[in-house]
C-alpha cells in the first residue's frame, strides 16, 4: 500500500512514532508531539502495550487509575482518547473507536521497541557474516533509542513481562557490542566497557567471560583469573551454585596462559565474511541419490556438544568421489554460517602434504598470522581447534592418504567433515564410510547426455549405450568421452564408440586436456607396495568374473596373500562385490582398471605370467577334486591327468568345501573361467582336468550348458597339443551329455572317438565308460541284447580294475535290461547285487538308485506297496542329498503306481513336481512321460487333453522317439 493508505499515515503527512522505550512518546519525523498529562502518557502507553489490538474501556481505566478510578473514568477516557487524535493531527484516525473499546493502529517501523528488536537481530545476522562494523553501527542505534524505563507508565502483569523482555534484548545488544570491541582489537575500550557493564551485571557469566579475556589480552592475567574467584564467591554467596564450565575452562587455560586465547572467539578479517573456500559445484552432476542422501545426513547431524560429524568418500580412481563431495558440501552449506574450508592433500601425488603445512593453512584462513602460528605439530592443531570451538564450520579433506594425514585436522564439536579418498580410513574413529561403485547404466546416460546434449544421445541411443559400456560406467570416463563429443559436435558417437572398441587403444582415446583415466590410473600405481601392485596386474589377466581372495596366494606364489588383497581392497582398487553362496568374499576389477593392469602386465616376463597363471588353475583343479570327493559318487569322473596341483591350506579348503554343491554352485562362473583362460594360454592340461572335474556337478545340478562349453573350449586345446588322454575323457563326456539331451547320434559319434583313444593310452576305466554308455543309448533305442553286451563288457573291465562302484552301477544297468526282456528273476539277482555292494560301500546315492529301479520290479510282480515304500526311502535320499533331478525320477515312478492303481489324488502331486522339474531341466522324455499320466489320469476333461497334447508335443521334440520309461544316462536317471 502506498504511504497515504498506511495505518499511521495521513495522505502527504510524514507518519507518526511512537516510543516506549522511555515514556510513552509521540514524533512526527525529529518533532515531539504533546499529548497531554500524565494521564494521557499511561492511556498512550496502554494502547502502545496492545498495539493493533482491541482494549476494552474498562481494561483502560484500570491500567489509567486502577483502584481509584473516579465516577467519571468512563467519560474522561473518551475525553482522553478524543485528546490524543487532535495531539495525532491528520493521523488521528489512526486511534479507532470500537464497540466498548479502542485500538491504536500501527505500522511497521513506527514503534521503537519492534525496532529496536529487528536492529538486533540485524547486528546479529550481520555479525555472523563477518561485518562487524555495520554490526556494531546497528547496535549502537539500537542502545541509542532507549529514553528511560520501557513502559514506565504501566504497571500489569503484561507490561512488566514485555519491560523484562526489552531489558535482556537491552542487556544483549551491550553483551555483543563489548563481545565485538575485544574481537576488533580494541582491549582497552573492551576493558572499559566491561568493567561497567559486570558492575551493573554481576552474576552474568557470558559477561564475566568475556572480561576475562580482555583483561588476559591486556596482559592482566592476575586481574583475569581474580575475576572468576570473584564471581565464583559471589555465585556460592547469594545462589550457592559454581560457574559454569565455559567459565572454569577459561580459567584453566588463563592458568597454563593458552596462546590461543588471544584468537578466540571470532576472527575479524579483512574481507569481514566467513571464509567460503569450496570450488565451484559439478554443473552436470549426474545421480548418485542413495550416497548423496547417506552424506546430507551424516553432515548435518553434527551436534553443539558432540564429536565432529564425519563422513569419507571412498572409491576407485575416476569414480566422482570429489565431484560428490562438492556436491554434498554445497547442499549443506547453510548450516554451517561460520564457514567452508577446502583443502587439497593431494594424497595420490608423489608428496603427500605434510599435515604441519595443511594446518598452517588451515590457522591462516582462520584469521591467525604470523608468530601467532605456532611451530610444532600438537601445538598447531590445539590452536586449530580453540579457533574452532563454538563455531560450525564444514571442512572439506580432498584425496587423503591416510587416517594419519587426516586426524591432526579434525575440528572439535558443531562442525563437520568429509573426506574424499582411494584407501578406506577404517582407523579414523567416528567416521561413517561411503563405498562409491561406477554409475547405473541409466545416470551414466543421463551424465553423457548433460554434457553433449540429450538429444544427441536420443538420435544414437544404442551407440551412447556400447559408448558407456566401454568406458565402465565410470563418471571420469564418461566425462572425458563427453568433453571429447562436446568438442566435436559433427561427430557421430559412432566414431567415439568405435575407437573405444579397440581395447589395446582404449585408455589413450579416454583422455582430454589435462584429464586422462591412464593418467588416473598412474596416481594409484605409485601408492602400491611393489607385492600389491604385482599381484594386481596378475589379477588383470584372470577376466571380468569375480574371484575369491585365495586366487591372489597362487598368483603371488604365496601360500596366503591376504596383506596384499586388503592392500587393493583398502586402496579401492579392487572392489569387494560382496558375498557369495557359502559366504566367501568375492572381488572384481573395474573393466578400464583390468584393462590398465593389462598393459603392465605385458611387461612382466611371459614365464613369469604363465607359471602365476598356473598356480590359480591348480589352485582351482585341486579345489574343484577335493570338492567333488566329497559328493556322491560318481561314475563320470574322469582318470586324473599331469596337471598340477595347489593345495590351499588345509583349514581354508576345508572350510571352502564344507558344503561341496554351494561351493560348485558359487564357483560356476568362475571355473568356466578358468577352463576358457587355460584354453586361452595354450594350457590343455589343467583346461581339460579343469572341465572333467565339474562333469560330477554338472551332472547333479543339470547344468547342461556349462558342461558343454567348458567341454569344447579345452577340447579345442587338447587336439592342438595332440594330449589323447584329455580328448578321450572330453569326447567320454560330451557323449554322456548328448545322451542326456537325447541326441543319440552324436553321443555315438562322440564314444567313437573317445573308445579308441581310452584304449591307446592305457586308460581302461575310461574305456569302460565309453563301453558302457554304448550299453546306455542300446538300451533306449530299445536294443536289449546290445545294451547288455556292452554292459557286461563294461563290467568285466569295472571288476578287472576294482573299481566297486561302477560295479554296483553296471549291475544295476544289467537288472534294468534284463527287467525290460521280462526275464524277472534274474533282474531280482543283479539289483540284489548291487544293493548289497552299495549299503557295504556306504553309498547311499547308490543305493537309493537301485531302490528307485528294483520298485518296478516289486510293481510288476504286483507289490505296489513294497515298490512305494523302495520309491519314498529313494526319495526321501535324494532329498537329503539335494539332487533334485534323481528325486524327479523317484516322483515320475511314484506316480506312476499311483496312476497304475487308478488313484488320481495320489498320482497328481508327484507327477506335477516331477514334471515341473524336468521342464527346468530341459528334461523333454521325463516331462512328457509325466503329462501324459496325467493326462490319462481323465481323458475327458479339457485340461486332460491339453496334458496329452502337450506330452505328445515333447515326444515329437525327442530324436529317435525314445521306448524304454526309465531314465536315460549311466547313473540311471
Amino acid at each position: 500500500m502506498d504511504q497515504a493508505q498506511r495505518p499511521g499515515s495521513g495522505a502527504g503527512t510524514i507518519p507518526l512514532r511512537f516510543g516506549v522505550l522511555g515514556p510513552a512518546t509521540v514524533w512526527r519525523g525529529t518533532d515531539e508531539l504533546s499529548v497531554g498529562s500524565g494521564k494521557h502518557r499511561r492511556l498512550l502507553a496502554a494502547l502502545l502495550l496492545h498495539a493493533n489490538e482491541r482494549v476494552s474501556r474498562t481494561e483502560l481505566i484500570n491500567l489509567v487509575w486502577g483502584r481509584a478510578a473516579p465516577k467519571s473514568a468512563d467519560n474522561l477516557v473518551q475525553k482522553y482518547i478524543g485528546d490524543l487524535r487532535r495531539a495525532f493531527g491528520p493521523d488521528g484516525t489512526v486511534l479507532l473507536s470500537t464497540p466498548r473499546g479502542y485500538q491504536l493502529r500501527i505500522g511497521p517501523g513506527q514503534l521503537d521497541s519492534a525496532e529496536f528488536g529487528q536492529l538486533i537481530d540485524d547486528a546479529q545476522h550481520t555479525r555472523t557474516r563477518g561485518d562487524l562494523v555495520t554490526a556494531e553501527y546497528r547496535l549502537d542505534t539500537a542502545l541509542a533509542m532507549w529514553r528511560g524505563m520501557a513502559f514506565a507508565e504501566v504497571d500489569t502483569e503484561l507490561a512488566e513481562t514485555e519491560r523484562a523482555r526489552l531489558d535482556e534484548l537491552r542487556v544483549t545488544a551491550l553483551q555483543e557490542l563489548a563481545e565485538i570491541t575485544l574481537v576488533r582489537g580494541e582491549i582497552a575500550a573492551a576493558v572499559t566497557a566491561l568493567g561497567r557493564l559486570t558492575a551493573e551485571f554481576p552474576l552474568r557469566e557470558r559477561l564475566r567471560e568475556l572480561q576475562m579475556l580482555a583483561l588476559y589480552r591486556a596482559g592482566r592475567q592476575a586481574d583475569a583469573l581474580n575475576v572468576f574467584l570473584s564471581v565464583r564467591a559471589l555465585l556460592a554467596d547469594e545462589l550457592g551454585i559454581e560457574p559454569g564450565q565455559r567459565l572454569h575452562r577459561l580459567y584453566e587455560r588463563i592458568l597454563r596462559a593458552d596462546p590461543a586465547l588471544y584468537f578466540a572467539g571470532d576472527i575479524a578479517r579483512e574481507s569481514n565474511r566467513p571464509t567460503c573456500q569450496l570450488p565451484p559445484d559439478v554443473p552436470d552432476f549426474t545421480g548418485r541419490a542413495e550416497p548423496l542422501g547417506e552424506l546430507i545426513e551424516t553432515l548435518s547431524g553434527a551436534a553443539p556438544d558432540g564429536p565432529p560429524a564425519i563422513a569419507v568418500i571412498v572409491g576407485a580412481p575416476g569414480i566422482g568421489k570429489s565431484s560428490l563431495a562438492l556436491h554434498a558440501a554445497h547442499l549443506v552449506r547453510p548450516r554451517f554460517p561460520d564457514g567452508q574450508l577446502y583443502l587439497d592433500l593431494a594424497g595420490t601425488s608423489d608428496a603427500p602434504r605434510d599435515p604441519v603445512a595443511l594446518l598452517a593453512e588451515l590457522l591462516r584462513a582462520l584469521g591467525a598470522t604470523g608468530a601467532g602460528i605456532p611451530d610444532s605439530l600438537p601445538e598447531r592443531a590445539a590452536l586449530y581447534r580453540s579457533l574452532l570451538a563454538g563455531r560450525r564450520m564444514l571442512l572439506v579433506l580432498d584425496d587423503a592418504l591416510d587416517a594419519a594425514q587426516v586426524r591432526p585436522l579434525l575440528p572439535g564439536a558443531a562442525c563437520a567433515v568429509v573426506i574424499t579418498s582411494r584407501r578406506l580410513l577404517t582407523d579414523l574413529t567416528g567416521a561413517r564410510h561411503c563405498s562409491l561403485d561406477v554409475l547405473a547404466p541409466a545416470e551414466a546416460e543421463q551424465m553423457l547426455g548433460r554434457i553433449v546434449g540429450p538429444e544427441r544421445v536420443a538420435a544414437e541411443a544404442g551407440q551412447a549405450a556400447v559408448l558407456l559400456r566401454s568406458c565402465g560406467y565410470l563418471p571420469l570416463a564418461i566425462r572425458i568421452a563427453g568433453a571429447k563429443l562436446a568438442g566435436r559436435p559433427s561427430w557421430p558417437l559412432q566414431v567415439l564408440r568405435e575407437r573405444l572398441d579397440d581395447q589395446s587403444r582404449r585408455l589413450g582415446e579416454l583422455r582430454v586436456g589435462d584429464l586422462g583415466v591412464r593418467a588416473s590410473f598412474d596416481l594409484s600405481r605409485r601408492l602400491l607396495p611393489d607385492r600389491a601392485a604385482h599381484g594386481m596386474w596378475l589379477l588383470s589377466l584372470l577376466g571380468a568374473q569375480t574371484v575369491p581372495g585365495w586366487v591372489l596366494g597362487p598368483l603371488l606364489d604365496e601360500p596366503n596373500a591376504d596383506e596384499a588383497l586388503d592392500v587393493l581392497v583398502d586402496s579401492s582398487l579392487l572392489r569387494l562385490m560382496g558375498t557369495d553362496a557359502i559366504g566367501q568374499p568375492r572381488y572384481r576389477l573395474h573393466d578400464l582398471l583390468r584393462t590398465y593392469g593389462r598393459e603392465i602386465a605385458a611387461t612382466i616376463p611371459l614365464p613369469d605370467r604363465r607359471a602365476a597363471l598356473s598356480r590359480v588353475l591348480a589352485g582351482w583343479l585341486d579345489l574343484a577334486e577335493r570338492a567333488t570327493g566329497r559328493m556322491p559318487p560318481s561314475l563320470l569322473r574322469s582318470t586324473r591327468g599331469r596337471a598340477a596341483r595347489w593345495p590351499l591350506p588345509r583349514r581354508t579348503s576345508a572350510w571352502l568345501i564344507a558344503d561341496p554343491l554351494r561351493w560348485f554352485d558359487a564357483e560356476r562362473d568362475s571355473l568356466r573361467a578358468a577352463v576358457a583362460l587355460a584354453a586361452t594360454w595354450g594350457m590343455d592340461e589343467p583346461a581339460w582336468e579343469l572341465a572333467a572335474a565339474a562333469v560330477p556337478y554338472y551332472d547333479h545340478r543339470s547344468v547342461y550348458e556349462d558342461w558343454r562349453r567348458g567341454h569344447l573350449a579345452a577340447l579345442q586345446v587338447v587336439r592342438a597339443a595332440d594330449n589323447r588322454q584329455g580328448e578321450a575323457a572330453l569326447l567320454c563326456g560330451l557323449g554322456q551329455l548328448h545322451i542326456y539331451r537325447d541326441d543319440y547320434e552324436q553321443a555315438v559319434v562322440a564314444l567313437n572317438r573317445a573308445r579308441p583313444l581310452f584304449q591307446q593310452t592305457g586308460d581302461k576305466r575310461g574305456e569302460a565308460l565309453s563301453i558302457a554308455l554304448f550299453g546306455t543309448v542300446a538300451r533306449i533305442q530299445e536294443r536289449p541284447v546290445e545294451a547288455l553286451r556292452h554292459t557286461q563288457r563294461a563290467l568285466r573291465i569295472a571288476l578287472s580294475i576294482g573299481d566297486r562302484h561302477f560295479e554296483a552301477q553296471l549291475r544295476t544297468s544289467i537288472g534294468m535290461t534284463r527287467l525290460n526282456q521280462g526275464r524277472e528273476d534274474e533282474a531280482q539277482q543283479f539289483f540284489d547285487q548291487a544293493l548289497t555292494l552299495s549299503r557295504e560301500l556306504g553309498d547311499t546315492h547308490r543305493e537309493a538308485i537301485v531302490l528307485r529301479c528294483q520298485s518296478e520290479l516289486l510293481d510288476r510282480r504286483g507289490e505296489s506297496r513294497r515298490a512305494l515304500d523302495c520309491l519314498l526311502l529313494a526319495s526321501s535320499t535324494f532329498h537329503e542329498l539335494d539332487d533334485e533331478r534323481c528325486n524327479a525320477y523317484a516322483l515320475l515312478a511314484i506316480g506312476r503306481i499311483h496312476a497304475g492303481r487308478g488313484e488320481r489324488v495320489a498320482a497328481t502331486p508327484p507327477l506335477q513336481q516331477a514334471a515341473s522339474v524336468f521342464h527346468r531341466h530341459g528334461d523333454r522324455r521325463g516331462e512328457a512321460e509325466c503329462w501324459q499320466l496325467l493326462g490319462e489320469l481323465d481323458t475327458v476333461s479339457a485340461e486332460a487333453q491339453a496334458h496329452l497334447a502337450r506330452a505328445l508335443h515333447l515326444r515329437e521334440a525327442v530324436r529317435p522317439e525314445p521306448g524304454a520309461r526309465e531314465p536315460v544316462g549311466l547313473v540311471q536317471r
